[in-house]
């Protein structure tokens, strides 16, 4: 089966987990998606992140992170779609939440937060936001 957006089903994936409060979530493994897990794990919203060998393809564990009960990650959105993709200058990457939150930005030297992007004056495709 042959997704048109793996990253929007990655994003989907982690969001319905939560709701049902899932320990960890599993899905089909890709370099792209090991480095949004990174940003997500390096700025606290998740726990651990896994990339387990199988036979054929590689599958991506993430260990969800809860606070008393309740989801760290309260909105997870894509913004960057590939019907539309949506890029952004460093002056003009949005602030989620004033400063609360994290937009995901891929720039020419990675996967990085708005925040990082903004220092490094780089810009890039904004991936999705989170907060």
């Amino acid at each position: 089966m042959s997704l048109s957006d793996p990253i929007g089903d990655m994003l989907a994936r982690i969001k319905n987990s939560q709701l049902r409060n899932h320990k960890k979530v599993v899905m089909p493994s890709s370099n792209f998606k090991a480095k949004i897990a990174d940003v997500l794990k390096n700025e606290g919203y998740i726990n651990n992140f896994n990339i387990l060998k199988n036979d054929s393809k590689n599958i991506l564990s993430i260990d969800l992170k809860y606070n008393s009960g309740n989801p760290v990650i309260s909105v997870i959105e894509r913004v960057s779609r590939p019907g539309r993709r949506i890029f952004s200058s460093a002056e003009s990457l949005p602030k989620i939440n004033n400063g609360l939150g994290i937009a995901i930005v891929s720039t020419p030297k990675g996967v990085m937060t708005d925040i990082e992007a903004r220092k490094q004056k780089i810009g890039g495709e904004i991936i999705c936001k989170v907060f």
